[in-house]
């Protein structure tokens, strides 16, 4: 039977974040029982404090341990932690470190990444959490190689979970390794959960980063964004802002974290993904109303950045009748 510990951090906490986990392991070890098979999961719920008060004192949360009173974890999950109480919550750190090297695995959900990096291990490995936090993760953590577009990713038993009820998915993936694929597919029809996710992509929302104090660089991005249906080349936008074309791309980069390619494409995603939505243009319209006259090169590019065709994100996500 494997140790499961949640960890009940200080602060701001999804609730979701630990009630999930604790009914899905739960779920897996009643079917288990119905199947004449032994539980899987010993689940226990381990704070800093007996008590963690949430969402204005409309809910609380009694871990039944202390961490100092944690016996040998097997798997350890990180809810997801508002980033901004990470410092009340770095005694966990140097105790994850600890049990990490006597072997325990460890998941963090959705913004639990950011306390699963604060510790150092994810340095060098790959590793995702909510899209909306990226560009935050990357400034606080950039020798973490942050795939912001992926559900799970799995660095030999460390594991993370992209935005939100995405964690479901990182807790079938974790189900099937420890139960086998039978008891998580129970799961994924119990509480209906789509299997076989690998993106968030479909869910991104492109803002453009603009948390920077390169002002030539902020302009050429507000120009691109004035101008989405021209075709525009680094070498114009380089121009127009005097700077020489391997200096602009750098501070691009190093402002953005994109290149000026990238960010030009994404810019006319986004712009494309709210017309499909509307419902009323035909692919065709959004297509030149973005700057592109190749179908081809349109198609290309929009199932890229979004991991859906066109006509697939119009399919899913328009307001028809």
């Amino acid at each position: 039977m494997k140790h499961v510990v949640i960890l009940i951090p200080k602060g701001e906490v999804i609730l979701s974040s630990i009630v999930g986990p604790f009914k899905v392991l739960n779920a897996a070890n009643r079917f288990m029982k119905q199947m004449g098979r032994l539980p899987a999961f010993r689940i226990q719920l381990a704070g800093l404090t007996r008590e963690t008060v949430l969402y204005d004192g409309l809910f609380s949360i009694h871990p039944e341990v202390l961490l100092a009173d944690v016996n040998k974890p097997d798997l350890i999950i990180i809810p997801a932690t508002e980033p901004r109480t990470l410092g009340q919550n770095m005694e966990f750190v140097p105790w994850l470190v600890d049990q990490r090297e006597q072997g325990a695995e460890i998941a963090s959900l959705c913004v639990g990444a950011f306390l699963l990096a604060a510790t150092g291990m994810m340095n060098g490995k790959k590793c995702t959490t909510h899209w909306m936090a990226a560009d935050a993760f990357r400034n606080l953590y950039p020798d973490v190689d942050l795939l912001a577009e992926k559900i799970i990713t799995d660095e030999q038993g460390i594991y993370t979970s992209g935005g939100a009820y995405s964690f479901l998915n990182l807790l079938l993936y974790i189900v099937e390794k420890y139960c086998g694929r039978d008891v998580s597919l129970f799961l994924a029809k119990v509480f209906e959960i789509e299997v076989e996710r690998e993106s968030q992509s479909p869910f991104i929302i492109f803002q453009g980063q603009k948390g920077h104090e390169d002002e030539p660089i902020k302009k050429a991005q507000e120009y691109m964004e004035s101008n989405l249906d021209q075709k525009i080349s680094v070498d114009q936008l380089a121009g127009l802002f005097l700077l020489s074309k391997r200096n602009f791309e750098r501070r691009f980069k190093k402002a953005t974290s994109n290149t000026p390619v990238e960010y030009l494409q994404r810019v006319k995603v986004e712009a494309a993904k709210k017309s499909l939505e509307s419902g009323i243009s035909n692919i065709n319209e959004v297509m030149y109303a973005v700057g592109y006259n190749d179908s081809k090169a349109f198609r290309t590019t929009f199932k890229k950045i979004t991991g859906l065709s066109p006509m697939d994100y119009r399919r899913k996500y328009a307001r028809m009748g």
